[in-house]
């Protein structure tokens, strides 16, 4: 595998309102652990459509470990200016990640239009990848299960992995951090 397309929940949808949510920490650690045996197995390229969230802090999580490997990171919004109608903070965050990331270009020449451009990034970033990784909850729902389901789909005509970060896999990078720090075991 070659290239990895990233998405998962917004912020909201997780519960978190601020951009400096102790949250944040534990969803980036988890999305790093889940990556780097990834990118040692040759993994190249991570796609990214950069909203909001777990596509945002993946690719933050990226550029820490460009530090340490030779890996890339793109991000491909649906439109332009996909960000105007976030808060200022994520439009920040997200014009920083866009200054640093490896290339990025809207697959769409214009402003959103409609449901249809995001229907093609899901399967543009499908037909351009080898897996992907989604940090969802079945039990939840969200929005990232459209795009969960038209990777299921296009798992049956084609070879796809489907990589998934549950709401576990988060529990289990805070008990492994909490463990992590001395003071832990001083209770």
């Amino acid at each position: 595998m070659k290239v990895l397309a990233v998405t998962g929940y917004k912020p909201m949808e997780m519960g978190i309102f601020k951009i400096d949510d102790s949250k944040i920490e534990y969803v980036k650690e988890t999305i790093k652990r889940r990556l780097i045996p990834l990118i040692e197995e040759g993994l190249e390229w991570i796609l990214l459509s950069g909203q909001m969230g777990v596509e945002i802090w993946t690719g933050e999580v990226i550029l820490e470990l460009k530090e340490e490997y030779d890996i890339k990171v793109g991000i491909f919004p649906p439109f332009l200016n996909q960000e105007q109608r976030w808060p200022e903070a994520q439009q920040e965050q997200y014009h920083l990640l866009l200054d640093s990331v490896d290339f990025t270009q809207p697959l769409y020449q214009k402003e959103y239009e409609g449901a249809y451009q995001f229907k093609a990034k899901d399967q543009w970033l499908l037909d351009k990848s080898d897996a992907c990784l989604i940090l969802y909850d079945e039990e939840t729902g969200g929005s990232p299960g459209y795009f969960l389901d038209k990777a299921k789909a296009y798992q049956e005509k084609h070879e796809y992995e489907i990589y998934m970060i549950t709401p576990f896999d988060i529990d289990e990078t805070v008990q492994e951090m909490m463990m992590e720090d001395p003071a832990y075991w001083l209770n």
